[in-house]
């Protein structure tokens, strides 16, 4: 039986490759994420981008692109509630003078 002798100090070990490690994060999906708390059409817009390049490539961040996305909904919501509310305030407190 031979036995097999380990490579000498310094000597390079050939074998399998490490993995390179857990998948990145989107770019896009923070972006998106982000942009939903500014700009929150923006922020819809590059969230389903984003959704649509995690389907393609595998990376992380999924939870985050909908997460944007929902964000920029409700914020357009409570914007369309708001301007409504406001005319709504502003038609109630006109006042009809008669001189």
């Amino acid at each position: 039986m031979t036995e097999q002798q380990p490579p000498a100090y310094n000597q390079p070990q050939y074998g399998a490759a490490a993995p390179y490690g857990e998948p990145k994060y989107n770019t896009l999906a923070i972006v998106g994420f982000i942009l939903s708390f500014f700009v929150s059409l923006g922020g819809i817009i590059v969230g389903f981008i984003a959704l649509s390049q995690i389907k393609k490539t595998g990376e992380k961040g999924r939870g985050l692109a909908i997460a944007g996305i929902i964000i920029g909904f409700v914020a357009i919501a409570f914007t369309i509630i708001y301007i409504i509310a406001a005319i709504a305030l502003v038609a109630s407190s006109a006042t009809y003078s008669t001189y």
